[in-house]
């Protein structure tokens, strides 16, 4: 009877390292997909300034980005984790263009003031005022 308990649990305990291996596998997969499939793809939450900064930029420019708001999903702080794989940062916003990483708030900002964006974008603008 002991040997047969010690199976189950091991099977138990099998089953829930195998479901957890396979959440985590399917968060990459969002994540790599979010990227991978919009022209802009931003990692963000809700409530934070740095955030609605980067989000601003892309308003000005008259591009809606795709946006994944982090503190409003479950999985939140696991594509957290895969994004620190990703760019080394656990911090937000992420922001990707074309499937590559442009950065956070700073870098976002600097590439749409030296219209660094715009390019990466294949946009036209006229001048702008700064964030």
């Amino acid at each position: 009877m002991k040997v047969t308990m010690m199976m189950v649990m091991m099977v138990l305990a099998i089953s829930v390292y195998l479901d957890s291996a396979s959440a985590a596998s399917s968060v990459g997969e969002f994540v790599d997909k979010t990227i991978n499939n919009n022209k802009i793809a931003t990692f963000s939450k809700t409530y934070c300034p740095y955030c609605r900064r980067a989000k601003a930029v892309f308003k000005e420019l008259n591009q809606v980005p795709y946006v994944v708001e982090l503190d409003e999903r479950d999985d939140g702080s696991k594509i957290q984790d895969v994004l620190v794989n990703i760019v080394g940062k656990r911090t937000v916003p992420q922001v990707f263009i074309n499937g590559k990483h442009l950065g956070g708030s700073d870098e976002t900002v600097e590439a749409y003031e030296s219209g660094l964006l715009a390019k990466l974008l294949g946009i036209e603008t006229v001048d702008h005022d700064d964030l």
